[in-house]
């Protein structure tokens, strides 16, 4: 489900979808996620200050908070 959302997300914001990639690996209480953009997207997705990455990671803690695992989100240049 993270791994959708994410997706979701940052296909959304960049101008070329289809060069968004997620990667998502599961080690038992923590949940890592490889966000990778197309080069020229790699701003939009950080934001001004990096404000828009840190509401992506945001949502991403909200939407893993029931289940208890830390969920933490790496951008790939």
């Amino acid at each position: 489900m993270e791994k959708e959302l994410i997706d979701y997300i940052a296909k959304s914001l960049v101008d070329d979808p289809s060069s968004v990639s997620v990667d998502a690996s599961d080690s038992g209480a923590s949940l890592l996620i490889r966000l990778n953009v197309g080069e020229n997207d790699i701003g939009k997705v950080i934001g001004k200050h990096g404000r828009i990455i840190k509401a992506i990671r945001t949502v991403l803690q909200a939407a893993t908070a029931k289940s208890g695992k830390r969920a933490v989100l790496e951008l790939v240049e």
